[in-house]
């Protein structure tokens, strides 16, 4: 039961793509990421209020950065610079960015199942995201490397934190914080840096970018981190790490429904052959400790 609850903010997650290119395309990433993440933070402190103490400060902060202010925006620079289901897609490639940074910052020589795992969705991803096959954006490439860097340095820093700092504190302020930041940012761009690129909020918004935006805030952002959080203390990261399974899937699903995107059926398979070695070594681990 709590894997198929798991699969829930991963599923969440993996419409962001989609539903940001759908109704904002246009719009600012960082912009777009201190909306979906202040807004977020402040309800979760509203539901439960809650106040770091002075020595908790600069972790949170430090995590802040790192996990909501660096991740929101890569996160949407892929949104509105790649193809939706290429950008969920790629998200799988995880395991390969942690493996390498487990075995050069810590030491940790990876399993043999997950070297040869780790090896094939290289080879996969780089068929899959062969520019002469798909249009990729060299900027929506990159924010696709710092995002995996982001999701790894951050994982790390949450399970130290949260050792000190109760989880709900952790979770309502890495997004306050996080938010204010890119808050801050966007102000700047706005007024110094490309004012330009904020034209787009002198325009009354329509129908489909208000709902975006609730759904980027509340069910995206506010429960799905909520949810995330709370089963990371009811399950195994093995059951967890499975239950992402969902994210990629809800990536592809939305391409096609929401953008049309079209792709031949040789890149479908790719796609499922990817989420499915994303997987393999945590599937093994939860058969063998059935």
């Amino acid at each position: 039961m709590n894997i198929l609850l798991a699969m829930l903010p991963a599923f969440l997650w993996g419409t962001t793509y989609a539903v940001t290119k759908y109704a904002t395309p246009d719009w600012p990433p960082i912009l777009l990421g201190a909306i979906r993440a202040l807004p977020a933070g402040l309800l979760l402190l509203l539901i439960k209020p809650t106040w770091p103490q002075l020595r908790q400060w600069r972790g949170l902060i430090v995590l802040a950065l790192v996990n909501i202010a660096l991740f929101f925006s890569f996160i949407f620079v892929m949104a509105v610079n790649l193809p939706a289901a290429i950008a969920g897609v790629g998200m799988v490639s995880v395991p390969v960015v942690a493996l390498l940074y487990a075995w050069l910052f810590k030491g940790q020589r990876p399993a043999l199942l997950q070297s040869v795992c780790a090896l094939t969705l290289v080879y996969l991803a780089w068929r899959l995201f062969d520019p002469q096959h798909v249009e990729l954006n060299l900027f929506g490439v990159i924010a696709l490397i710092g995002a995996l860097l982001t999701i790894v340095v951050g994982s790390t820093l949450v399970q130290k934190i949260t050792t000190h700092i109760h989880w709900w504190t952790v979770l309502t302020w890495q997004l306050i914080l996080g938010g204010s930041l890119l808050a801050i940012a966007a102000l700047v761009q706005a007024f110094y840096i490309e004012p330009q690129a904020y034209q787009v909020l002198t325009h009354a918004f329509t129908p489909s970018q208000w709902f975006v935006l609730f759904w980027l805030v509340l069910p995206n952002t506010a429960l799905a981190y909520a949810l995330y959080v709370w089963l990371l203390g009811r399950m195994s990261v093995v059951e967890f790490t499975f239950g992402t399974i969902a994210n990629p899937i809800a990536g592809i699903i939305c391409a096609v429904v929401l953008l049309n995107e079209q792709y031949q059926g040789w890149q479908y398979m790719l796609m499922a052959l990817m989420i499915y070695f994303s997987v393999l070594p945590q599937l093994v681990k939860l058969t063998r400790f059935k």
